[in-house]
């Protein structure tokens, strides 16, 4: 039988137990992030930083509820104006170490302040996301870009945020109450290093 859920109760699975040392971590995946903001960019050219990175944010948990698997795989950090993918927000700065891991000498945008601009509209591999990825991002660019700053700071300062305590998010935080919460957090502990995104 499930217990009620609360930041500070671990619910109990019904196959398996929740391990509460080791949070649900997945692989990163760069070259989807490279395709989804070189898409916002060459879409909203001009995009800022907030608005595009919880995108990002709003695509990953969304597409975790649905399909349990984020689309990005990224790391989050709750910070004072909400969750921050924190390698997505490297590529955008154009940081070079994203570059060497995808191979490119120089990334499709740059950034000017907090803006986001596109630098070359070059080829888009769309093929990079799959259906599905793209269905829940396009939801999420969406509900952020219609969003002033602060309505998008409150819609991202839920109970997975809460719970960072301005640290590193869990996946398992992100995860909606469902009565079967439990089973798909074991399942993920097992799964997440082996996922393919």
């Amino acid at each position: 039988m499930l217990q009620a859920f609360s930041l500070f109760t671990i619910p109990q699975a019904r196959y398996g137990k929740i391990n509460d040392v080791t949070p649900v971590r997945f692989r990163f995946s760069a070259s989807k992030a490279l395709v989804a903001l070189h898409y916002m960019v060459r879409e909203c050219d001009g995009i800022d930083l907030h608005a595009g990175l919880k995108a990002c944010y709003f695509a990953d948990k969304e597409h975790l509820n649905r399909y349990g698997r984020p689309i990005f795989g990224a790391t989050y950090k709750a910070m004072k104006f909400g969750p921050v993918p924190l390698e997505i927000y490297e590529m955008a700065k154009g940081e070079a170490l994203w570059l060497a891991e995808l191979q490119m000498d120089r990334f499709p945008w740059r950034l000017e302040g907090y803006r986001l601009r596109l630098a070359d509209n070059g080829h888009l591999d769309e093929d990079e996301l799959s259906p599905s990825d793209w269905v829940c991002f396009h939801e999420g660019l969406a509900k952020s870009r219609g969003l002033d700053f602060n309505s998008r700071t409150a819609a991202t300062h839920g109970a997975d945020w809460q719970a960072a305590n301005l640290g590193i998010m869990k996946y398992e935080d992100m995860l909606e109450d469902t009565e079967d919460k439990a089973d798909r957090i074991v399942e993920l502990q097992e799964t997440a290093p082996f996922v393919r995104m």
